[in-house]
Order: structure tokens, then sequence, then C-alpha cells
């Protein structure tokens, strides 16, 4: 028992630190700090105070939403406790029976907060209403009106962006949880699954890559995030998916790829994160969107192919299989890209693939090598 909660212990700790060495989080989140930033550069987020509210979090929109309308209603509740106080319309006031008030039934403070909560909210239940005695209170009402206009349309204007920002449809964009190396149609490729969970489609979809790593160049300068373009491709090309039906995307693993010096005894000892982008427009909505996640080399499997998930019924209709959508099986691979290359039959895992042949009529089995990411 002991064992099992130390286990879990190191395992959780193995975890936080693999989550604090991610610049992108799996969930496409940046895992970054800005330090030492200048106090008047804060300014700079008050000049661009539409981007600050709608990229603030939901507590505090909320608490906004409440503050600007319960504080407008009580400053002008305050004027015009203070209008009927200068006209004498207040009850300690002792007003005469042929008294005219500046608003009518407006007596107290909580009576001139009420009616200021009616006035911005146009709710008007009768009981106070001005009157055309006081010219200082036609405009206050009017300056009202306006102000409640304003908050009204700039606050529901935040809270409709907030709930359509692009990265919400994101969300229904999901990446395998590991990566694969494995040989397709005769090269050794880097594999990755993608899938849109939506039917709607992403128009103009652009997958590309980007390997981070610290490098030392020749003059002896250290640069902690080198980046280095990893492309893409999928059976169809790399533009203008068509991104229907989950995608497997391949990267050749060639002499000009970054992958192509490692081997399968040294990938999880190297230091890298592969981030992933896709960026494409939204079918229904017409917003462009970027979803993004990341790999570390404990995240990269090598000589494993994924499981085909997409088959064809006997009526005729395309059926995707999701729980295959994160399962792998072992297949035949070389130790590395240059065995691959140049050394063939050296392999370190064999197995047998298991291939969907033009997309017929299949039932996918269980198989008792299948991993499970």
């Amino acid at each position: 028992m002991f064992g099992f909660f130390q286990k879990c212990i190191q395992d959780r700790l193995a975890e936080r630190r693999i989550r604090k060495a991610r610049l992108v989080t799996k969930d496409g989140r940046c895992n970054i700090d800005f330090g030492n930033i200048k106090y008047s550069s804060h300014f700079a987020f008050l000049a661009d105070f539409w981007t600050t509210f709608v990229e603030i979090r939901w507590r505090f929109v909320l608490f906004f939403f409440i503050a600007s309308f319960t504080l407008s209603w009580f400053i002008f509740g305050l004027l015009w406790y203070w209008i009927a106080r200068s006209n004498g319309d207040l009850t300690w006031q002792s007003p005469s029976d042929d008294h005219t008030p500046c608003v009518d039934n407006v007596v107290g403070l909580t009576t001139a907060f009420l009616y200021s909560l009616e006035t911005q909210t146009t709710i008007g239940y009768g009981g106070r209403a001005i009157t055309p005695l006081c010219p200082g209170a036609v405009a206050l009402i009017i300056i009202q009106s306006l102000l409640g206009a304003i908050i009204n349309c700039f606050m529901c204007g935040v809270i409709l962006s907030k709930i359509s920002l692009p990265k919400k449809r994101a969300k229904t964009i999901t990446f395998s949880d590991m990566a694969v190396i494995g040989p397709k149609n005769g090269t050794l490729c880097l594999s990755i699954r993608l899938a849109n969970l939506r039917k709607t489609l992403m128009i103009g979809s652009q997958i590309y890559g980007k390997l981070l790593r610290t490098t030392i160049t020749s003059d002896g300068e250290t640069i902690i995030m080198d980046q280095v373009n990893i492309d893409f491709m999928v059976d169809a090309g790399k533009d203008n998916l068509f991104f229907v039906c989950p995608l497997t995307l391949y990267h050749v693993i060639n002499k000009s790829s970054p992958f192509f010096e490692m081997a399968v005894d040294t990938l999880h000892k190297q230091e890298f994160e592969l981030v992933v982008f896709l960026d494409g427009t939204a079918e229904s909505t017409s917003s462009s969107c970027q979803v993004r996640t990341s790999f570390i080399p404990q995240e990269i499997m090598w000589g494993y192919n994924f499981l085909p998930i997409i088959s064809r019924s006997k009526e005729g209709k395309y059926r995707v299989d999701f729980s295959n959508f994160s399962k792998v099986v072992p297949v035949a691979t070389a130790h590395c890209a240059y065995c691959f290359h140049n050394i063939k039959g050296h392999h370190h895992h064999f197995g047998d693939g298991h291939v969907n042949q033009g997309f017929e009529v299949i039932d996918i089995p269980e198989y008792p090598n299948v991993t499970k990411m």
C-alpha cells in the first residue's frame, strides 16, 4: 500500500515537472510569464480597454457588469436625492400640501435610488414620475438615459464577444494525446492524429509545426527558444484541407528533418517541444481561429502506427469510430532514421499493422497488443 501511494506521488510530481517545462500546454495555452514590465506600459491596457475587457476572465466580467449598473444607479440616486432636497421635496423638510415636487413620491434616499433604477432600466412602475417644474431634473433624466444606454450596449457587446470568441470553436478540435513514429509509404514519418468534433468544416485549414529547443551557436551564444519549422502534410497535401473527418498528419523524417539524428533509445533523452498549429476559418461564423498543442519527447512513441477509425456501412454511409482515435499498434520500424534509409531490415519492433483497405466495410477488432495513449 505504501509503495502504491509513493508511486502515485512520484507520478504526480513528474507530471507537474512536465507541465512546467512546456511552453504550450496540451490544451493550447501558453505557459509564459512577463516580468519587469515598466509601470507606464500598464496604461496601454487601458488605452485598448475593449480588448482588455474581452480577454479578462468571466469572473471579472460579471463583477464589472454588476458593479457598473449598481454604481450608476446609486450615483444617480444621490443626484435625484440632491435635486429633491434642493426643491424641498423630502419628508423631513415638511413640504406644504400645495407643494409641487420635482419628482412625485421621491421623499427619501431609498425612493430616490428606486427612481434612479426605474429610470435607467425603463421599468416605470408608475408610482414615481418626473414633473416639468425643475429643468435640472429634466436634464438629469436625459443624461441618465443616455449613459444607461451606453452601459447596456458596452456590457452586452463584451459578453457577446466573449461567448463568440474563436478559441471556443477550437475546443471542438482535438489532437491525439501522443505522436508516433513509423513507416508510411516507404518513408519514416512522425504522425499525429487530428479530429474535428463538429460536422461544420474549417475552411482554408493550414497545418504547421515548430520545434522548440535550446541550442548553442558557433559563436557560443545560447538560444533558449530556438524555433525550427516542421512541415506537416496529409495524403492530399498540406494546404486547404478537407477537414470533414479525422486526419493523420505526417512529417517526413529525412536528412533535413531535426528528427533525423534521433533514435529509439535516445528520443526520450532529448529536450525539445514540438508545437503543432492548425489555422482555419469556422464555416458557421466565418471567424478565424487557431488550434495548438504540444508534444514533448515522452509523448512520442517510436515504432507505432495509429489504428484506422473510418469505415463504411453497408448503406454506404461513412462512420468514424472515436474509440480508436488514440489507439496505436506496433509496427516494424528501424531503430533510427539513418538505419531506415541505409540499412534495410534493421528494425526495432515487429508486428502486423492494421490497414483500412479503401474504406471497405470493415469491423475493427480489439487487438491484445493495442496501446491506448
